[in-house]
Order: structure tokens, then sequence, then C-alpha cells
């Protein structure tokens, strides 16, 4: 299998150092395409860059893209043996922009990446120029799927036993044969998955240690805030809620008219709770946009910034 680093970006993989929350230099994967104005994508739970494969060359046509994997996640640095707090991700996606973009970026996020972009723009107005989100798990009181709420309860110390192991890597078929059934679910047309997306999806789970470490300790994170929500204890999703008014970029919010994880209901109302923004339902889609509708994803995004007059 190719190089994907090498086949979509002119430079390949890059690497950026930054200090991560907690203080550590940490090594952080990105490739970059075009020029001009930056845009940076930024994936979801569980993934990595390669879910925007569908949307780099298209938008390299008229901004700067650049892709990157989030701490842990991906092809970035999984530091293991340490723990991390509520919110890191904000202060790490901040220092990624700060290190590579010389003006406030367009940033688009889908799921966990458009929640951490939702709070950076709320703590932080001036940092991202433009924002869109798409599917963002915002207003959830659940985790979405039975295998998250698994992994969010299961003692990491077993975790790391089974990636130590690397059990993901000597059971490869099988990790790859429910990793596609999983995936083809949040697709409004499964069949559009070929053996190469299942191929490189699965890759940082098989290939890369830490990458298990990583999802069920973000997981974590995540039902803790949640259960605390819920309980009306200080969280750092209540916290973003509450940011939302003070969001001074245009934004625009993308939400699949038929994601059963983040019903389109919460676009809704994330639209209503954001005074500059713009709410585009996208037709026949799941929750995973960037891939199953990527062209509705694609057109939307250029349209909007052309709007809006970043471009």
């Amino acid at each position: 299998m190719k190089d994907w680093w090498q086949v979509n970006f002119p430079q390949g993989q890059q690497s950026l150092t930054i200090t991560d929350a907690s203080g550590y230099p940490v090594k952080i994967a990105y490739g970059e395409k075009g020029t001009g104005k930056p845009l940076i994508l930024l994936h979801g739970l569980g993934s990595w860059s390669y879910n925007w494969r569908h949307s780099i060359e298209p938008l390299s046509k008229y901004f700067r893209v650049i892709c990157c994997d989030a701490k842990g996640f991906g092809f970035s640095e999984k530091p293991l043996g340490r723990r991390e707090e509520e919110g890191h991700q904000i202060i790490e996606l901040k220092r990624i922009i700060q290190a590579l973009c010389d003006e406030p970026p367009v940033v688009v996020a889908e799921s966990l990446g458009a929640l951490i972009a939702l709070a950076l723009a709320g703590q932080n107005p001036d940092t991202i120029g433009h924002l869109v989100v798409i599917n963002a798990p915002i207003f959830t009181d659940k985790l979405p799927h039975w295998a998250m709420g698994l992994l969010a309860k299961m003692p990491l110390e077993i975790v790391e036993i089974i990636d130590k192991l690397r059990l993901p890597y000597l059971f490869a078929p099988l990790v790859k044969e429910v990793m596609a059934i999983e995936r083809r679910k949040v697709l409004f047309d499964p069949s559009i998955l070929t053996e190469e997306d299942i191929y490189w999806i699965t890759y940082p789970y098989i290939e890369l240690q830490g990458t298990l470490i990583k999802v069920a300790e973000e997981l974590q994170i995540a039902i803790r805030a949640i259960e605390n929500s819920l309980a009306k204890k200080p969280n750092m999703l209540t916290k973003i809620q509450n940011n939302l008014g003070i969001i001074e970029c245009p934004t625009l919010i993308l939400w699949g008219d038929q994601d059963s994880w983040f019903p389109v209901i919460q676009g809704e109302k994330l639209h209503q709770y954001i005074p500059n923004s713009q709410l585009q339902i996208l037709p026949n889609c799941y929750h995973d946009a960037s891939s199953g509708a990527f062209a509705v994803v694609n057109a939307a995004i250029i349209e909007f910034l052309k709007e809006t007059k970043y471009r």
C-alpha cells in the first residue's frame, strides 16, 4: 500500500513539536497542500487525517489546507504512561494553530474535533477566523455507541495490557472486519467504504502502539463530563455550552439529516446559540459526513467562505 501522506501532500508527512497541556514536548503529524489563507481540518474521536481524504484536493485549490492528527491519534506521538486532563485538546489545538498559522485560520472540524474547535472559539475568540463544525457532540447526554461505553468503563490498566500484548495486531483480520461493519453503519451508502479505506482506518490500531489506550482515555474523559453535566456538577461540556454565545467568528454548522448519533435537532439548537452562524442540513447523510457526503460538504465550505469573504 502506498504511503498515504506521500500520495496526498507535496512534502508528505511532516512533523511539528508542541508543548502539550501537561508541559511535555509531543510530535504532531500533519500534511499541507495548496497556497493562500490557512484552513485546518480536524478529525473526530478514534480517527485521523485520513477521514478528510476526499476534501484535501478540492479545498487546496483555494486554500492552504493543513491536515493534522491530534495528539495520540493517527501518526502523532502517543505519550504512554501519562494520564490526560479534561480540556487538554483545546490547549493543544491552540498551540498547533499558533505554530502553523500566521493569521487566524478557518477551522473545519468534525464530531469531537468540532466540539474542541467550538471550545477554543469560545475561550479564545481571536484564535479562529472562520469556523465550520460538522455533527458536533455539543448537547449529547450519552456516548453514542455501545463499544464506546465499554471502553469508557474499562479500567485503563486492562486496556494497556491489551495494547502491550499487541492483541489488535495479532487479531488484525477480526479488527478490520469489526471496524468495517461499524464504519458502514455511519454511512448513508455503506458500499463506498473500500478495502483501502478499511486498511487505513484501522492502521493506527493495528500497527501503532498506544492508539487504543488513547481512545479509551478520551472516552473516559467524555463520559465523566457527560455524567457531571447531568448531575449539574462543574464540567467541560457545560462550560463549552455556556461560551457558545460569545463565539465571534462566522460559523457554518453542517449536520447530517440522518445522524443517529447526534440528531439534527442538536444542530438546530447549536445554530440558535451561536449569533453569527449558518445552518445547513446535509441530505442523505449519517454521522460520517466527511466521507459519506464529502461533495456536499466541500461545496458548502467553499461557498460559505466565499460569502463571508475569507478567500
